[in-house]
């Protein structure tokens, strides 16, 4: 009988079995050539390499502030902005909550630019959609409070009437004072076409936004004018006629176009889309390429620093103040939060931090809107300045449902959930986005033309499934035994039902083919090009011996198909 070979076991490592934390902040650590290690030339180009890159970066960043104010512009041309003021306050409210969430969208896209690696991915997709997930359950709950109760157009009508607030003098300038030269050459539009559409004036809803003349001046003079109605001689009675004499156009591109205001409108908004996602983009690689090394071992130290024991909870609240102030100062959340967004990808900033500055961000966009209802003129400070208030409180009741208590820090842990969901499944976050900002508004938009009821009778069984969803989840993942034996785990329901694994299936095989198909024409088109100068060339032998000029033209062909089926195969 054969002998039994007698071996040892392999020795299986215990490290594998500790699995690694993917939100753990890495060790960042200057791979690149010491200062001190440079000689003189090498120095001195670095310096001129940082200074370039610091210079290509704010000039970014002005085209970024530059292309949003465009976009506004081109919103109000198309008489969105237009309608907007003609709202009630009541009525605008709800406009105002979905404005909080639109502003997340461009954060969220940043985020897409470090797709290729999955744990930057997983990292700045998180970090981008806790501003989402924050804006979203703020909705939620205080959009059904705010209609079954008030309480926002409540408390901001109690503070505009509590305190005699006039009009005053426009809002700082700021950023506009460096933007405008380039804005104003490319559009420029008539206030006070704006403001007579927002009182209701019937004339000026005939006018065009876009201003023509920039210099004018006002001539007064006493006139007989004829009353309407006139009984009794004589018909006429004297009134201050005032005319307008106009004295320099404008600079701008638009000045003498014959398109309408819509036409130019759409224009602007595709030119100034287009500029934005360049910026952001560029903007992104630029700091992925500038924050290594010692800065951002710099950056990370003082970003995630903690104040000392009793005072640790200050921390996220000190991080508030300086997103608000940030955001003030670029007069914009979207560059702010999208500046924030790669930093938390690569490591710089940890997930726990960047919510409170974006929270901050939050704040600090509405400063700007309230200093500038300060500016309107009598008739319209009052609604202007309500929205204003409406806007900031609430962003403060968000902040209060979804920060003071850690348990209540749902966003965070929600961010987390979608960004590992997303770095083992990629396109999931374009299908998220596509839903959350275009789909969904879409279908609330249309659900709401046919009247509350609709919109209510749809809407809240969805909501209390998904409530119901999330709290079974949950007790799944920490409580089990509280759960009937059925809903312990969801393996009752299809594959299909509670896996993206099969839907990933379907997505991996549809790009695959659609890569086979480009990458087979490609090839076929190849050895049709290489047939004609084989054919070129061998013309002689072509007509000496047809018969096997036929032969090897089937062969050719076969050979082709041959490969192109092999090539399908193995890309499947």
């Amino acid at each position: 009988p054969r002998k039994k070979s007698l071996s040892m076991a392999p020795a299986l490592s215990t490290v594998a079995l500790i699995e690694e934390d993917p939100w753990e902040m890495l060790e960042l650590q200057d791979t690149g050539v010491k200062w001190a290690d440079l000689d003189t030339k090498g120095k001195i180009l670095r310096v001129l390499i940082n200074a370039a890159k610091l210079f290509l970066l704010v000039g970014l960043l002005y085209m970024f502030v530059c292309s949003l104010d465009i976009l506004s512009s081109a919103f109000q041309l198309v008489q969105i902005s237009a309608l907007v003021s003609l709202l009630e306050v009541s009525t605008a409210v709800p406009i105002i909550m979905g404005t909080n969430i639109g502003t997340s969208v461009t954060n969220t896209v940043v985020a897409m630019t470090q797709v290729g690696d999955r744990n930057k991915f997983r990292r700045a997709f998180a970090g981008a959609t806790v501003h989402d997930f924050f804006n979203w359950l703020s909705v939620l709950v205080l959009l059904p409070l705010e209609v079954a109760t008030g309480y926002l157009v409540k408390l901001t009508d109690l503070i505009i009437k509590s305190f005699n607030i006039q009009s005053g003098e426009n809002a700082p300038a700021l950023l506009n004072v460096i933007t405008d030269p380039l804005t104003h050459s490319i559009i420029v539009l008539d206030e006070s076409v704006i403001s007579g559409i927002a009182t209701g004036d019937p004339e000026a809803k005939n006018k065009s936004l876009i201003k023509v003349w920039c210099q004018t001046a006002s001539n007064t003079t006493v006139q007989n004018v004829t009353t309407s109605n006139c009984s009794d001689f004589p018909c006429w009675e004297l009134k201050n006629v005032t005319e307008i004499i106009n004295i320099k156009k404008c600079n701008h591109i638009f000045v003498n176009t014959n398109l309408s205001d819509l036409a130019v409108g759409l224009i602007l908004l595709a030119c100034s889309l287009l500029i934005l996602c360049t910026c952001l983009i560029l903007i992104v690689k630029l700091l992925n390429s500038m924050l290594k090394g010692q800065v951002a071992v710099v950056i990370k130290k003082i970003m995630n620093t903690d104040f000392p024991f009793p005072f640790a909870w200050l921390t996220g609240y000190i991080a508030m103040v300086v997103g608000a102030g940030m955001t003030f100062i670029v007069q914009s959340s979207s560059v702010f939060t999208s500046a924030i967004t790669p930093l938390v990808g690569i490591g710089v900033i940890k997930i726990e931090r960047a919510y409170p500055l974006s929270l901050g961000s939050n704040i600090g966009t509405t400063t700007t809107a309230i200093l500038a209802a300060m500016a309107s003129p009598g008739e319209t400070l009052g609604n202007s300045l309500q929205i204003a208030l409406v806007h900031l409180f609430f962003n403060l009741s968000g902040i209060l449902l979804w920060y003071p208590i850690p348990f209540t820090r749902l966003p965070i842990r929600m961010a987390k959930a979608l960004g590992q969901l997303t770095a083992q499944y990629r396109w999931f976050s374009g299908v998220y986005i596509i839903f959350c900002f275009f789909a969904f508004p879409l279908v609330v938009f249309g659900l709401s033309l046919a009247g509350w009821l609709v919109l209510v009778g749809v809407l809240v069984p969805i909501v209390v499934v998904l409530i119901f969803i999330i709290v079974v989840n949950s007790l799944q993942k920490h409580k089990p035994q509280w759960l009937p034996s059925i809903l312990q785990s969801w393996d009752f329901l299809p594959l299909w039902a509670h896996s993206l694994e099969p839907w990933d299936r379907v997505v991996t095989t549809m790009a695959a083919r659609c890569c086979c198909c480009c990458k087979c024409c490609n090839t076929t088109e190849e050895n049709e090009e290489m047939g004609k100068h084989e054919n070129m060339d061998q013309e002689i032998e072509m007509y000496d011996n047809p018969t096997m000029t036929n032969i090897r033209k089937i062969k050719e062909v076969k050979k082709t198909s041959d490969s192109c089926e092999i090539f399908k195969a193995t890309s499947l």
